[in-house]
């Protein structure tokens, strides 16, 4: 499994951290950018290669990369995500991680979009260790929603 990253200024900073702290998990770890901070940069530019990479545009159907994606609020981020075939983006920007649960175990999300602006570093770590941790349920009336919109 790899693992994408994206994000434009607003998010910059939790993607190096988040970078960093895949890479010393021994992850394997693709960027997509932004690779330096430019606060005039757009977000789609990154998060539609990302998306790409982990949804069906990527290669098979049974990919198993993910993406994490960054941005001010990370709606945007996964509005664009989520335009791209077999990605299934949520969006998480603080409060209870009953939503990251909910989101792999039910929804098979293969993309979280971290809004940068409404957690801290530390908390979007977190917040990632419990996301990739979670599988997805397998249960015939989730696999049967999943089929519905393909």
């Amino acid at each position: 499994m790899r693992i994408h990253l994206a994000t434009d200024h607003a998010g910059f900073e939790h993607k190096e951290a988040v970078k960093e702290y895949l890479l010393e998990q021994g992850l394997e770890v693709i960027d997509h950018g932004a690779v330096v901070f430019d606060g005039r940069d757009d977000y789609p530019d990154f998060i539609a290669p990302a998306a790409q990479a982990v949804g069906l545009s990527g290669g098979a159907e049974l990919n198993t990369d993910v993406g994490i994606i960054f941005g001010a609020s990370g709606q945007g981020e996964a509005m664009v995500a989520n335009r791209v075939s077999g990605v299934r983006a949520a969006v998480y920007y603080g409060g209870p991680t009953d939503i990251l649960t909910l989101s792999r175990a039910h929804n098979n999300a293969n993309v979280l979009s971290i809004g940068a602006l409404f957690v801290t570093i530390e908390e979007t770590i977190n917040a990632i260790a419990v996301w990739s941790e979670i599988p997805f349920s397998n249960d015939e009336r989730d696999i049967r929603r999943l089929t519905k919109f393909k």
